[in-house]
């Protein structure tokens, strides 16, 4: 990297990190668009204002590192390299679809990119990421570095049962596994100052006996640096760690939400001062390391992306009838 450029990055992996929040944005604007239009099918909860924190993160792992994900997936399949045709077909339900559109927004998965899925149970996917860094610990060479389990909640889900047997189970089999707690101060519609009796995740992390780092979210450079070093010591055996990301959704909990909970203006005040791609387009234009017109023309090759997952998505064919009794566990 130049002397001069002030980020842990060189120039082609920031832009490849802009590339990728810029898709997820995107990605969800047009799905907000085409939910509202009656298009897609069942529920989609989107991921938009939250992109710094999948990218951030991603950012470390190969596909080897296995992720379990939420009901608000989409940015964290982006993030880990899942196909975009692929997921927008999954969503409308289409043939071709990810999981062959037997899926849908809430269980996006992609084993090949290390995506285990999407969960539309919430903290869920935190004692599958315990059996998948158990399985990564085993495979691992002795003394030598093991792939990493990444398990995302939101804060309403932190409060589950199911959470903090994981962060027990992890702890006490010292497994390479990160818990990221995705805070973006809501659980649904209920404020996390209401419903969370600590002050910090970091707090419950402790109580377990593991680190914990509280970030700024809406930081890409900030969660960069922080899950670079909580995966950076798992997979050298140090344990697992708690990763608190504070952050923000730019829309309700689900598409139609009419978040009255919201303070006046509040979404308003998000959106002008804590967005997280303006806050990296000002940081690497404002270092001069790179130019405006660059981050333009990704934003149009991102735009022309989603246009032709949207018009793919759309003439593709529903799955067969037969389809029906396939990827089951019974027999018919």
């Amino acid at each position: 990297m130049p002397s001069d450029n002030p980020f842990p990055l060189d120039k082609p992996s920031l832009l490849a990190a802009y590339r990728r929040m810029r898709t997820i944005r995107e990605f969800e604007e047009r799905l907000h668009v085409d939910f509202a239009r009656g298009d897609i099918p069942g529920f989609v909860h989107l991921y938009a204002g939250e992109e710094a924190t999948a990218v951030g993160i991603m950012s470390h792992l190969g596909d080897g590192d296995r992720i379990a994900s939420t009901h608000r997936g989409h940015g964290h399949c982006i993030a880990k390299g899942v196909d975009v045709i692929g997921m927008m077909k999954e969503i409308y339900g289409k043939t071709g679809g990810s999981c062959n559109g037997k899926g849908g927004s809430m269980h996006i998965a992609d084993l090949s990119k290390g995506m285990m899925g999407a969960n539309g149970i919430l903290g869920a996917g935190a004692p599958l990421v315990c059996g998948a860094a158990l399985a990564a610990k085993y495979r691992a060479k002795a003394g030598g570095p093991s792939d990493v389990g990444i398990c995302f909640v939101g804060d309403g889900a932190s409060n589950q049962g199911t959470f903090l047997e994981s962060l027990n189970l992890a702890a006490v089999w010292n497994l390479p596994v990160i818990f990221v707690v995705e805070n973006n101060g809501y659980a649904e519609s209920t404020s996390r100052d209401y419903g969370t009796a600590v002050d910090s995740y970091v707090d419950r992390a402790a109580g377990f006996g593991l680190p914990g780092v509280t970030v700024d979210g809406t930081d890409f450079f900030a969660v960069h640096e922080a899950a670079g070093e909580v995966i950076r010591r798992a997979r050298e055996g140090g344990g697992p760690s708690l990763l608190e990301c504070q952050m923000v959704r730019f829309y309700g909990h689900f598409e139609g939400d009419a978040q009255t909970y919201r303070a006046k203006g509040e979404l308003d005040h998000i959106r002008a001062n804590r967005d997280c791609l303006r806050r990296f387009a000002d940081a690497v234009t404002g270092a001069n390391l790179v130019k405006a017109d660059e981050l333009a023309a990704i934003d149009r090759e991102v735009l022309d992306l989603i246009e032709r997952a949207c018009t793919e998505a759309k003439a593709a064919p529903q799955p067969a009838p037969a389809a029906l009794t396939t990827d089951v566990y019974v027999k018919y």
